[in-house]
């Protein structure tokens, strides 16, 4: 059985709804989403559809080149998953993909976990709802509360993740090539002879 990876990534885009939420948490991310390549070229949330309103929002394929993410600040978590858990976590985001128009953002729900307080809604996420949701479709991981009360703090702290990177988003790519291509360099040889 050959394992692969996902990636938590959890950002702090520094916008106002970002800084608002942030007053309550004390955490320095507050948005996570879940990519399926170690280069996070496809990214899925729950997010906002128009980067200027966070009020709109739904299952969103992210770019982290453009728009909110450009000067965001992130951490970046692997898990090692099987092949059927990777599977099945894909075939969850191409339900939801399929059918993204009738899936919204769960405000409410974000708002009911302030109060910890359990809410589901029916077709309805916030952020790490989502990714929760995407990770408990595999095998591998297992949280210790329902899946409508883990915020991103909860995701940063689940057994079996492994950092991968912390610092600017827009350095994720150049600073993960330099410890990818790094490899020591050969020692030297010792001379044979002695002066």
């Amino acid at each position: 059985m050959s394992e692969k990876k996902v990636y938590v990534l959890l950002t702090d885009t520094g916008t106002l709804f970002t800084k608002t939420i942030k007053l309550y948490t004390r955490k320095p991310y507050n948005h996570a989403s879940i990519a399926f390549d170690e280069n996070l070229t496809e990214v899925y949330s729950f997010g906002r559809k128009s980067p200027g309103n966070p009020f709109i929002g739904g299952f969103v394929k992210e770019d982290i080149k453009k728009g909110l993410f450009k000067n965001a600040t992130c951490a970046v978590y692997s898990l090692t998953v099987s092949d059927d858990d990777l599977k099945r976590m894909q075939q969850f985001i191409r339900k939801l993909d399929a059918q993204k128009e009738n899936y919204r953002y769960n405000l409410i729900g974000l708002f009911a976990v302030m109060f910890n307080k359990q809410l589901t809604r029916e077709n309805a996420f916030f952020c790490s709802q989502f990714v929760a949701t995407v990770l408990n479709h595999g095998e591998s991981v297992h949280f210790e509360k329902p899946l409508s009360l883990i915020t991103p703090q909860d995701l940063q702290t689940a057994t079996n993740f492994k950092l991968e990177y912390k610092g600017k988003l827009r350095d994720y790519k150049r600073e993960t090539a330099k410890v990818n291509n790094f490899a020591p360099s050969p020692i030297p040889m010792l001379s044979a002879e002695i002066q």
